[in-house]
């Protein structure tokens, strides 16, 4: 069964941010594979109203799959269930969140440093699911690579159909070298499918992951977060074109736009100015023009900052680019 095509660039699920409005974003760049927001199995199964927005697919995504955490057998079974009567793709199983509240509850990564209750869980959410069921883990040593392998080869075995590889442990969290060599080894003992993730944040890094994993496709987080350009460049190599100024002003304008649409103006203002700061982040623009993003309540603070990005953005970050031409996040003046 092929779950991703070769040489997919695919938006992992990013709790907070891969709403519609955002994968919306990363479409209009040339992304395919997205998934919502990651989904706590006990939310769904008690119905927690703000849930509901997780399961939204808008009109034009012709593909579109899920995350699932936990760790509970019986709330596995009933959130999956709950899940294939929606309309997914395919439903994800998060065995690496690293987040504090995840693993006091023995889910995420947590769940990932016990593989035989880690499959025991998948297992019972492949017999719930009515799509196919996929895993994303994260190594769980920075130079043995058996016991990730070993981790691997068990979901497999419990009906796993691709998985997504981590190459960070989680002591290490989002920081530090990825170990590619470590995704290597999984891949190369598999029979399913193996996606590289961590640390591909553009091109340069993008062409070291898949030439040290050996996977074809990669799943791409923190990346996209403030730059949906990343798909065009991975899609388009050396002929990619950064954003000007004004094309960089205009997707704001357009996501800030949607995510008003989406959640009207109380809840959508807060979600834009972290949208918005992410837009800015590493090209260049001064703390003062950061301070009043993250402080945007009307459409009015949106014209400002965005005019403002169309003046331009400091002299030194043109500077700068001209010795760091494979910068992430590149702009570039006309």
């Amino acid at each position: 069964m092929t779950i991703f095509r070769e040489k997919s660039i695919i938006l992992a699920p990013l709790s907070g941010y891969t709403d519609i409005p955002f994968r919306n974003s990363a479409r209009r760049h040339g992304c395919r594979y997205a998934f919502t927001e990651m989904i706590d199995a006990g939310a769904v199964v008690y119905n927690i109203q703000k849930t509901g927005r997780f399961f939204e697919r808008s009109k034009n995504e012709e593909w579109l799959g899920t995350q699932l955490i936990g760790a509970d057998i019986e709330f596995l079974a009933k959130a999956t269930k709950i899940l294939s009567s929606l309309n997914f793709d395919i439903l994800d199983f998060n065995l690496g969140c690293p987040v504090r509240k995840v693993l006091k509850k023995g889910e995420g990564a947590a769940l990932g440093k016990n593989p035989d209750r880690a499959a025991a869980a998948l297992a019972t959410i492949v017999e719930n699911s009515k799509v196919p069921v996929t895993a994303k883990i994260r190594i769980l040593h920075d130079s043995d690579p058996e016991p990730s392998i070993s981790l691997a080869r068990k979901l497999q075995d419990a009906g796993a159909k691709a998985i997504t590889v981590h190459g960070r442990t989680l002591k290490n969290l989002y920081t530090g070298p990825v170990i590619y060599d470590i995704i290597s080894e999984i891949r190369s003992a598999l029979d399913i499918p193996v996606i590289a993730n961590g640390g591909i944040k553009n091109l340069e890094s993008y062409e070291t992951a898949i030439g040290e994993s050996g996977c074809s496709s990669v799943m791409i987080a923190t990346g996209a977060m403030g730059n949906p350009w990343i798909f065009d460049e991975m899609k388009n190599g050396k002929g990619f074109s950064p954003p000007t100024l004004s094309e960089l002003a205009d997707e704001i304008e357009q996501h800030v736009a949607e995510i008003i649409a989406h959640y009207g103006s109380v809840h959508g203002f807060r979600i834009a100015r972290k949208i918005t700061l992410d837009y800015l982040s590493g090209r260049g623009f001064g703390g003062e023009l950061k301070k009043k993003a993250s402080a945007i309540s009307s459409m009015g603070d949106l014209k400002e900052i965005s005019d403002s990005v169309r003046k331009g953005t400091s002299p030194r970050y043109w500077k700068w680019l001209e010795s760091n031409e494979n910068a992430p996040r590149r702009l570039r003046s006309s």
